[in-house]
């Protein structure tokens, strides 16, 4: 049997063709694609042609998806609304052991959600795949392995209610962080390039927004100190260090963002010293970071609405990730298999 999947081969050439459905291993499911949301990191795939870590091609992509179980197993039966992760961790090695599961030395990733079927590995099966809440949308359960990133960018920031955090990149996943950051009770303080992004994420529920001077502006706002901490979501030497720029003495800098590999970065080291500034970065998400995400998702505090921005059937994805390629201000488009 043959399905209709997106198949990356390279750098920006992605093509949509059958492929064989793929085979169920023991414990695994076959789940059958409702929606998958593009995302940053699969534009990021797109213009790159691989992924290190990821996906190598040719292959399947995707990674944000929920949809109905085709094959089951014992714990979920056919015909159930399910949302699975992108990866699950061993739970038995060092990284695991030191509960820091994202840094699994075996973490077993997933892709392939931009097709008529995806098959969900049996760890990922048992460890990191719900059932979707029921009145939550398709559209709505995808969005948690996002969000699950974004849930644990603040915690690793050392975020508390009453804090003032300042996001530098208004991109989706710097909206999410917005929302992240607020739902935790912090003043946010939205810093993006243009005035419509800005505008966007107070939408979203930011209390200020910044587009110019961003440095003068952010200090401006919180008393002339700096934030209380900076979460860097646009990956660039620039970016990283304005954000040691913006904090406070003695607050907590969160880079976010990924460079490029290779990227070298130049700061401060006298203000790091003297000004006792935290420098930590976020990677990934855990499977109690996609739970949850799910809660927020099934309580109905971040949904579809806020962060989709329309629905394109598989075949218009290649265009689709050219137009995001491009940065045409697009959040996320829920691809309908």
């Amino acid at each position: 049997m043959s399905m209709r999947a997106a198949v990356l081969y390279g750098k920006e050439d992605v093509r949509i063709e059958r492929v064989p459905v793929p085979n169920v291993e023991p414990g695994g499911l076959l789940i059958r694609v409702h929606a998958a949301l593009t995302c940053g990191t699969d534009v990021k795939v797109f213009r790159r042609g691989y992924h290190a870590k990821m996906i190598r091609p040719p292959a399947v992509f995707g990674h944000e998806f929920a949809g109905i179980v085709e094959v089951g197993n014992e714990r979920f039966k056919k015909g159930q609304r399910v949302v699975a992760a992108n990866s699950a961790p061993c739970g038995t090695c060092f990284f695991c052991a030191k509960n820091s599961p994202n840094l699994c030395s075996d973490l077993l990733f997933n892709n392939g959600a931009y097709a008529e079927f995806i098959h969900v590995p049996a760890r990922i099966a048992a460890k990191n795949t719900y059932e979707i809440p029921e009145h939550a949308s398709f559209n709505d359960a995808a969005l948690i392995e996002p969000l699950a990133c974004a849930l644990k960018g603040v915690d690793d920031s050392g975020i508390r209610s009453g804090d003032s955090v300042a996001v530098i990149g208004l991109g989706p996943l710097g909206m999410f962080l917005v929302k992240a950051a607020k739902l935790s009770g912090a003043r946010v303080i939205a810093v993006g390039r243009r005035e419509e992004q800005v505008q966007r994420a107070i939408e979203m529920g930011a209390d200020n927004g910044v587009f110019e001077s961003p440095l003068e502006n952010v200090r401006a706002l919180t008393q002339s100190h700096g934030a209380d901490a900076v979460i860097e979501a646009v990956g660039t030497p620039e970016t990283w260090q304005l954000a040691v720029e913006m904090v406070r003495a003695g607050g907590t800098v969160n880079f976010f963002g990924g460079p490029p590999s290779g990227t070298r970065v130049e700061l401060d080291t006298n203000r790091l010293h003297y000004s006792e500034i935290t420098c930590k970065a976020s990677f990934h998400h855990t499977p109690e970071h996609i739970r949850r995400a799910l809660d927020l998702v099934g309580a109905g505090k971040v949904t579809a609405k806020e962060f989709v921005n329309r629905e394109s059937p598989l075949e218009s994805l290649p265009d689709i990730l050219r137009e995001l390629a491009a940065k045409n201000g697009h959040l996320k488009t829920a691809i309908i298999p």
